[in-house]
């Protein structure tokens, strides 16, 4: 007779919930104890009492979160146990100190991905595949039209872009999240071609990836420049006076040949006129679908994603060899019903809001969906109008205005 198996995960209002070990996965609440996979906003939240995350992101993670918690960090791979169940920390690929948590109990073995890619990284450790008996996986990216091309490809496409904007005497501004996907950004320009700059939201990533021992190219913050630029001319630099002409010195100063590495917020903003003629650019995986760069509009998309893609989805579920598949964040209805149709038990995690055209979406067969995108590569797939069967799409959750890409 099989014994029943522990119940390491339960979902709750909180959150990812452990009943055995009393401790939470990345709550959404304030609770006693949560573990954390990254220093993500959306993933670590202010108000808990203790957090335990791995010690790569721990800069990340002070900066983000309040000096009164208490921090427990673990090495990757390091063993700790928590009201009997034994945790451990294991690379994710997503960003710097992004981890998989892997939770043991009585032989019992279960994955918490958090947010995960399987490409390389030169500003974190590469994804580590875990064998286990329940496999929790994040979807955000998660319908086969999402395949990412190698990183060497991509930098190469935005060096060419920005030599090609500064021989035209152009400042480039490329968008990127503050924290991960800005630093990615950076250790892939080529400063031969001109210097770099960051908006100050970005330079507060770089220097606690610095602090990590991230290599990155040299960088002075765009305030850093107009500050020195104006102390050099012998003006103050306190008062609504001083913010004057501060402004007008900056519009003044010569960006043309510069990268400017900023917050996807800051386009269309007054910040930006100091900056003369400008070429922009995002990087994010939704720059795949044309639309999503149209929506943003600027100049060039480039496909750059921290979150897994479609092929790196299925590989990972495979190395897990896992019987039990939750699915979270994203396109939970498509990638479930392909699990389905392949004999795999999966349960439907979102725990995010979901439209109507996600919900409407799990009638359709995945290899429905598969090959509907198969058949139409030349198509504007810029929204869900385009799957058979929609009518009206509602941007929101994380199937449609992208939060991190």
């Amino acid at each position: 007779m099989n014994r029943p198996r522990p119940k390491l995960l339960e979902t709750t209002p909180a959150g990812l919930h452990c009943p055995i070990g009393g401790f939470y996965i990345d709550p959404f609440r304030p609770v006693d104890r949560a573990v954390i996979t990254h220093g993500h906003s959306d993933h670590a939240r202010w108000g808990s009492r203790h957090y335990l995350s791995a010690s790569p992101g721990e800069p990340i993670l002070r900066m983000r979160l309040s000096e009164e918690a208490e921090f427990e960090f673990l090495d990757y791979g390091q063993k700790t146990t928590v009201g009997g169940v034994r945790v451990s920390l294991h690379p994710a690929g997503h960003m710097l100190g992004s981890a998989q948590v892997r939770l043991e109990y009585r032989g019992e073995v279960a994955v918490v991905t958090g947010d995960y890619k399987l490409q390389s990284d030169a500003t974190c450790d590469d994804f580590e595949p875990i064998r286990c008996h329940t496999f929790v996986t994040e979807s955000t990216f998660g319908l086969p039209i999402y395949q990412w091309r190698e990183d060497s490809e991509i930098f190469a496409d935005i060096n060419q872009w920005w030599r090609t904007a500064a021989s035209e005497g152009k400042c480039c501004l490329l968008y990127g999240y503050a924290v991960g996907k800005s630093q990615r950004l950076l250790s892939g320009l080529d400063p031969s071609i001109g210097p770099i700059y960051t908006h100050g939201a970005v330079e507060k990533g770089v220097q606690a990836y610095r602090e990590s021992g991230v290599k990155l190219p040299e960088t002075t913050s765009v305030t850093r420049r107009i500050e020195t630029e104006a102390a050099n001319a012998g003006k103050s630099t306190s008062g609504e006076v001083t913010k004057r002409r501060k402004s007008s010195r900056a519009a003044k100063l010569d960006w043309s040949g510069s990268m400017v590495v900023a917050v996807p917020s800051a386009h269309g903003t007054p910040w930006m006129r100091k900056f003369g003629t400008v070429s922009t650019a995002m990087a994010s995986g939704w720059m795949a679908i044309r639309g999503a760069r149209r929506r943003r509009a600027v100049d060039r998309g480039f496909v750059l994603s921290d979150h897994v893609d479609w092929p790196g989805l299925m590989n990972a579920i495979v190395w897990s060899e896992a019987d039990e598949i939750w699915v979270t964040h994203g396109s939970t209805a498509v990638v479930s019903r392909y699990l389905n149709e392949g004999g795999l038990q999966q349960r439907l995690q979102d725990h995010r809001s979901r439209s109507d055209w996600q919900h409407r979406r799990e009638t359709l067969s995945a290899r429905e969906i598969q090959s509907y995108w198969e058949s139409t590569p030349g198509d504007d797939v810029s929204s869900e109008n385009a799957l058979p069967g929609n009518e009206s799409t509602n941007e929101s959750g994380d199937g449609g205005k992208p939060t991190s890409g």
